[in-house]
């Protein structure tokens, strides 16, 4: 393996790590995430929704093949840390906004440096 596809793993690794902890405080309704989703004035049903959400994106991204798939999962991920990180700010939580955007950067990392068994290769254009 080489450099970039180690890099690759790690940051994949970070990201499906970080978001199978959050489905997991969503689904046991951890005190403190319920809080903080309270804070941002979302509804208690929100995180099971989420959740469920992020399972679905952690198994598209590890599971082998199914590639459109990891598109719309990093497309879903991706959504989710700009939302989170737009909610923050808006609530006024400075603080709390900055681990959706460092996430935002591992995400991008992650897919920018995709092995090619990974990635979808686009058909060649027609030229009438």
């Amino acid at each position: 393996m080489n450099g970039k596809t180690i890099t690759y793993w790690i940051t994949t690794a970070v990201v499906t790590a970080f978001m199978a902890y959050n489905a997991y405080a969503y689904l046991t309704h951890d005190p403190k995430m319920m809080a903080a989703f309270a804070s941002l004035g979302y509804p208690p049903y929100f995180p099971n929704i989420l959740a469920t959400a992020k399972i679905l994106g952690i198994l598209a991204l590890l599971v082998p093949g199914a590639i459109r798939l990891k598109e719309w999962a990093y497309a879903g991920f991706t959504f989710t840390f700009v939302g989170a990180l737009c909610s923050h700010l808006a609530s006024g939580q400075q603080k709390e906004a900055i681990m959706p955007l460092v996430m935002l950067v591992v995400l991008a990392v992650s897919y920018l440096l995709r092995p090619p068994g990974r990635r979808l290769v686009e058909a060649p254009q027609h030229n009438p």
